[in-house]
């Protein structure tokens, strides 16, 4: 668990580094003007929130882009479609999810072993903490620069359904790392479970060398908790590098 961006400097000073992963081979995580982008080694089945590239995908990268607060947002599939090609980036295999957080907080988590590899990059502020489940403001239709976005990969064998049971576990633990944060919706004061403009990412290999095909990822498997575990402290420390504490 680390945060490799936190000395890089602000988000238009140009291409700023690059992490190699320990647990997924050929995962490398790179820090460029204003966009942070997890390229893998080869496609991936993939799922998510992704305004661009998102839905059930084939994909090879996941860029996570800065926009500031002021950003808007009346048409971010063609911006992100624009950066992209700025960056040089192909249209085809790559999701593109927005973000209002310093990406030099960044917070990568990751784990090894025989069934499957999970890396997790998460970026995540709170400003605008939401809770689920109770009546608050909400808009017909409203697209804001996400919030907390978690950018999964998965190195091993899992069914669509499994990926879905992964989502919904990484979305609990957020919420867990929130609760754990003391973090409150500021509309009426109770627990955030999230803020109101997360989005998600999970890519999955089909690995043929792991020999087991999950078809479950929830909090009682091994490989649920294992993401729920990563998702959790990625979230934790990513909301540290950027001053959030109990």
């Amino acid at each position: 668990m680390s945060t490799p961006f936190i000395h890089t400097g602000s988000e238009g000073d140009g291409p700023r580094g690059e992490y190699i992963s320990e647990a997924y081979p050929g995962l490398r995580l790179i820090r460029g003007e204003r966009h942070i982008s997890m390229s893998l080694p080869g496609p991936v089945e993939a799922l998510g929130s992704a305004v661009y590239g998102g839905g059930m995908v084939r994909l090879q990268r996941m860029v996570n882009i800065y926009v500031d607060r002021f950003y808007r947002c009346d048409d971010p599939e063609r911006d992100i479609r624009d950066l992209l090609q700025r960056w040089e980036y192909p249209l085809e295999g790559t999701a593109g999810l927005l973000t209002a957080v310093r990406l030099e907080h960044a917070a990568v988590a990751e784990e090894q072993n025989d069934e499957a590899s999970v890396f997790i990059c998460a970026t995540a502020g709170v400003s605008n903490g939401a809770r689920a489940g109770t009546a608050r403001t909400t808009f017909p239709a409203d697209y804001v620069p996400g919030t907390i976005n978690l950018m999964i990969a998965v190195d091993g064998r899992m069914t669509p359904a499994a990926m879905v049971n992964a989502i919904i576990t990484a979305t609990e633990a957020k919420a867990a790392a929130l609760a754990d944060l003391g973090i409150v919706d500021a509309e009426n004061g109770l627990q955030a479970t999230g803020t109101t403009t997360d989005a998600v990412m999970i890519g999955v290999s089909q690995n043929p060398a792991y020999g087991l095909l999950h078809p479950y990822a929830g909090t009682a498997t091994h490989i649920g908790g294992r993401i729920g575990r990563l998702v959790y402290s990625a979230v934790q420390e990513a909301l540290a590098a950027a001053g959030v504490r109990r």
